[in-house]
């Protein structure tokens, strides 16, 4: 669904640059928009429901991936929002898909 560069930028497999880790553990979306946490290979939301894992952490054993598409241009960042509150995290998994998760902050 999506990968983590080694700068803290995450694309979706097809390249494109949707959020990026802001200080070890905030979720940005390029738009500024605060979107959740990420914590031991775990995507939280902001009511700290699961959203997605790296394939370390994912509670499914997944062989292979598919390749990665080549990486398009990253959009400038916008002003950040106030970062909410970080939650209390849950082993709840939460009702949105990774994709939308992080598509709410692409300005592309």
């Amino acid at each position: 669904m999506a990968y983590i560069d080694e700068d803290g930028t995450i694309y979706l497999w097809g390249g494109k640059p949707v959020a990026y880790i802001y200080d070890e553990d905030k979720i940005y979306g390029w738009n500024g928009k605060h979107l959740g946490c990420f914590s031991n290979g775990i995507v939280y939301d902001l009511e700290g429901k699961r959203v997605g894992y790296t394939e370390y952490a994912s509670p499914i054993n997944v062989y292979g991936n598919p390749v990665k598409s080549v990486k398009r241009v990253k959009p400038t960042k916008m002003v950040r929002s106030f970062p909410k509150t970080r939650p209390i995290f849950s082993s709840k998994e939460s009702s949105i898909r990774l994709k939308d998760f992080l598509e709410d902050g692409s300005v592309i």
